[in-house]
């Protein structure tokens, strides 16, 4: 986040984030990895078996180098349900989103992005990865096999994301300082059109496959567009600052956003297009999720004003677990992940992952999340579903991990460094 680009007041409690301060910026994205598989799974996430709330809601504590178990359990405020039960309870099974694609496994989300199973649209794609680079204005592309960089393509002011469309056949690069949308062909890797999109931050596709949805995150707005010609749609004004990241129910009916300079988590209905509400995280200290105040860790009701008060921390990821119990969300300000419970919408606890916290990614066999800590050049591992941390990798000398992809085999975890102007090749197998 560039504070040219970014023309609004930091928040009181923090000083102003800074995006243009790298030469290489937020996502990189693996083609044929993540426009093959993550994609299919991204914006097909239904879920068949019911699920019931959990018993407690435990604040968590990082043990470094080992397991991580609940500390004490600490009751969170009784939750308000975004309009109609998202999994009604009595049928076992969740009303999904209209005109999306059926689940292929209940009990998992990600069950389409087991290594090399890809869609056959993108079957005969290169194996290549993007690289959005904020400073030159540009996509790097990288051959995977040979890891060198083969092509160096001038898109829009301050590059962003690259996103893989519904269908699987355009790679969408925002650029938000010059308010385009670039169009590259992963076929052969070459940019086309260019279209014109009020302050692309971030872009995701409606698990029906029916929008586009661009974060035009510095005026504090979700736009639906159409998915091929990025017409807008419809505004929905979120005011809640810095809305960042999103992520999907397992049923596909409810989105819930980061709002980085807020604070908070917003809770929208998709098929209503229509913000519900917001919930305000407490923040972190010393490894401990702090203790909740009025209004805070539990769905507020949209209300004038927003509902809810600023919280402490700045989220950035949001990501479903596999088996779409529980939503983890990244905050680089509290340094660790918080868990949100996916039906009642719960704050259900915290753990310490490391400094700078930033972006969360599922492997392929949906066994462990992988948690990018750009401050402190470190990767943790997380089981997926459980929420407690495996192990921690560090980058040899330091870095800047901020946001990637794995290959399609899921043996190389791909990240930028956002700070240092590098791109990391990791193997998962070791």
């Amino acid at each position: 986040m560039s504070p040219a680009a970014r023309h609004r007041p930091a928040p009181r409690h923090r000083p102003a984030p800074r995006r243009r301060s790298s030469r290489v910026v937020t996502l990189m994205v693996v083609v044929v990895a993540i426009a093959a598989a993550a994609a299919v799974i991204a914006w097909a996430w239904p879920h068949t078996r019911s699920i019931e709330p959990p018993t407690e809601h435990a604040s968590m504590r990082m043990d470094m180098g080992s397991t991580t178990e609940p500390a004490a359990q600490r009751d969170a405020e009784p939750a308000a349900a975004p309009g109609d039960d998202p999994l009604p309870r009595g049928t076992g099974t969740p009303a999904l989103l209209p005109g999306m694609p059926p689940p292929l496994d209940p009990t998992d989300v990600y069950a389409a992005d087991r290594p090399d199973q890809l869609s056959p649209v993108v079957a005969k794609f290169k194996r290549y990865v993007y690289v959005p680079n904020s400073d030159s204005d540009s996509v790097d592309v990288i051959d995977q096999a040979t890891r060198r960089i083969v092509s160096h393509t001038p898109v829009g002011d301050e590059p962003q994301h690259v996103v893989p469309s519904w269908d699987l056949k355009t790679l969408w690069v925002t650029s938000d300082r010059s308010n385009t949308l670039t169009a590259i062909d992963p076929r052969t890797g070459r940019a086309g059109r260019t279209y014109p999109v009020d302050d692309p931050y971030n872009l995701y596709f409606t698990p029906d496959g029916k929008h586009a949805v661009v974060v035009a995150e510095r005026l504090r707005r979700l736009d639906f567009r159409d998915p091929h010609t990025m017409r807008l749609q419809r505004s929905v004004h979120v005011e809640c600052a810095g809305i960042d990241h999103i992520d999907f129910t397992a049923d596909g009916r409810w989105m819930l956003a980061s709002c980085e300079f807020a604070g908070k988590m917003a809770v929208l209905d998709v098929a209503r297009e229509r913000l519900v509400g917001t919930i305000s995280l407490p923040g972190a200290s010393g490894g401990h999720m702090n203790s909740l105040g009025s209004g805070q860790g539990r769905l507020v009701r949209t209300t004038t004003g927003n509902g809810t008060p600023a919280g402490s921390g700045m989220p950035q990821d949001v990501k479903l677990s596999p088996d779409g119990r529980t939503f983890y969300v990244a905050d680089m300000d509290s340094n660790g992940v918080w868990s949100i419970d996916a039906r009642t919408w719960r704050l259900r606890g915290y753990l310490d992952t490391g400094a700078g916290t930033h972006g969360l990614y599922v492997s392929r066999d949906s066994k462990v999340v992988y948690v990018s800590n750009r401050g402190e050049g470190s990767i943790t591992l997380l089981r997926a579903n459980a929420g407690t941390i495996i192990r921690k990798w560090r980058i040899p000398g330091g870095g800047s991990p901020d946001m990637g992809g794995l290959s399609a085999n899921g043996k190389v975890f791909w990240l930028s460094g956002r700070y240092n102007g590098e791109v990391y090749a990791i193997s998962t197998i070791d």
